[in-house]
């Protein structure tokens, strides 16, 4: 499959509305975009998903990449797109499974290594993700917070590659 969707979380104060990470690999000259008013850490993000992936020991997939972060109007900021934009062209390139993906929420940072950082506001997007009846996976520095929001089901990764594996089982 061509597609695939990531559930995330942005931040608005002390808000954590939903994000859904649209991932579609199409034809043409190998290219990335992200679009969905991203500010420019978040479009910065598709160096470090690049490095990342690669230093995980997977594909980059060499075709046109159109990561679209919805809803368009809300606006995005920090790496915390990160995680669900690798694990978005993972999963629309066949190497990690889409069905993995559905009932659970991803925030983090990555770094060029493929390990996740720190983000902030991690609470809040617990709170909604077990609102939403999801599971969370967030960066091992931040499970501390997570664990805080009693309804949700967290859980913490070191790496992207702790994260796909994870997901496969």
């Amino acid at each position: 499959m061509n597609l695939a969707i990531v559930h995330s979380r942005a931040r608005t104060g002390i808000r954590a509305p939903e994000v859904r990470v649209e991932v579609h690999l199409g034809g043409g000259l190998p290219a990335m975009n992200i679009v969905g008013l991203p500010e420019a850490a978040v479009r910065e993000a598709k160096d470090r998903v690049r490095a990342a992936i690669a230093c995980a020991q997977f594909e980059f997939p060499q075709r046109r990449i159109t990561v679209n972060l919805a809803p368009a109007d809300l606006p995005k900021d920090g790496g915390r797109f990160d995680l669900p934009i690798a694990l978005g062209i993972l999963a629309a390139s066949g190497q990690i499974p889409l069905d993995a993906l559905r009932d659970v929420e991803f925030i983090g940072e990555l770094a060029l290594t493929g390990e996740l950082r720190a983000i902030d506001g991690v609470l809040p997007a617990a709170l909604a993700a077990g609102e939403a009846g999801r599971r969370l996976i967030v960066p091992a520095p931040n499970g501390a917070e997570a664990a805080l929001a009693s309804r949700v089901d967290s859980r913490t990764a070191r790496t992207l590659l702790q994260v796909c594996g994870m997901l496969a089982g």
